[in-house]
């Protein structure tokens, strides 16, 4: 039988997860080499898989050259191999992840978000409904080392506490398991960074868009996307009504 291409997503993630524990976990002259080595081969074993399982699918990937054939692909696989280097790299540290997204006849079709140090997967064939928010403050995720002062205005605005982590996909997953409220991202991003994230907040049932409200899109010309939001859906007007009168800077 063959998995669907919701079992693939998830099953590759977790596999390339268990990958990068193992290169992680050797010795490294540096930090650096650590961060390399583990995009190397994370980018590899994702490409093979791939081409064994998904042969005539077209694959976007952050490690590797874009391939103009899957403007015309019907099916293109958009990957991550490795979110959150700096966090890999600091051994004591969880909040780093991999992204395997399915973009299919101009929508995401299935994703998965893998977060090897916790050792868990949120997919669209799992992922559980957000839970309830609790009482108290609007929680905005945003970067541990970079958060750009759009969001600081915004919850300066909304008084809201920002909740510092480190890669996209977890701070995404982090709306999706209810631990914080949004994921405002105004500094620039492209597909391989947000596509699988959305793809399993979209099937938890939260609000995915662009800053201005308006719908994200995948498999362009250009991958650059540079902003996003992921946010609960009863708060999405009131985070793009706020949205309005914040500029980024």
């Amino acid at each position: 039988m063959t998995p669907s291409d919701h079992q693939t997503a998830a099953q590759l993630a977790t596999e390339a997860g268990e990958l990068l524990l193992q290169v992680r976990a050797r010795d490294f002259p540096t930090t650096t080499a650590r961060k390399t080595a583990g995009d190397a081969e994370a980018h590899r074993f994702l490409l093979d898989r791939l081409a064994a399982l998904r042969p005539d699918d077209a694959v976007l990937s952050e490690e590797g050259a874009d391939d103009p054939i899957r403007l015309v692909s019907d099916r293109v696989w958009i990957i991550d191999p490795l979110d959150g280097t700096r966090e890999f790299s600091e051994l004591d540290r969880a909040d780093w992840a991999v992204h395997v997204a399915l973009w299919e006849h101009g929508e995401l079709a299935a994703g998965a978000v893998a977060l090897p140090a916790e050792r868990a997967t949120l997919s669209t064939i799992d992922v559980a409904v957000t839970p309830s928010r609790s009482d108290g403050p609007m929680r905005l995720a945003v970067s541990r080392s970079r958060p750009p002062a759009l969001v600081t205005d915004l919850a300066g605005q909304l008084g809201a506490e920002l909740v510092a982590m480190g890669s996209a996909g977890v701070k995404a997953m982090s709306v999706v398991r209810g631990d914080t409220d949004a994921y405002v991202h105004g500094g620039g991003q492209y597909e391989w960074d947000s596509a699988a994230p959305v793809a399993v907040a979209r099937a938890a049932g939260l609000h995915t868009s662009r800053l201005d409200g308006s719908p994200l899109r995948y498999n362009r010309p250009d991958p650059y996307l540079p902003d996003l939001l992921v946010c609960r859906p009863e708060l999405a007007d009131r985070l793009l009504t706020a949205l309005q009168t914040v500029s980024p800077r």
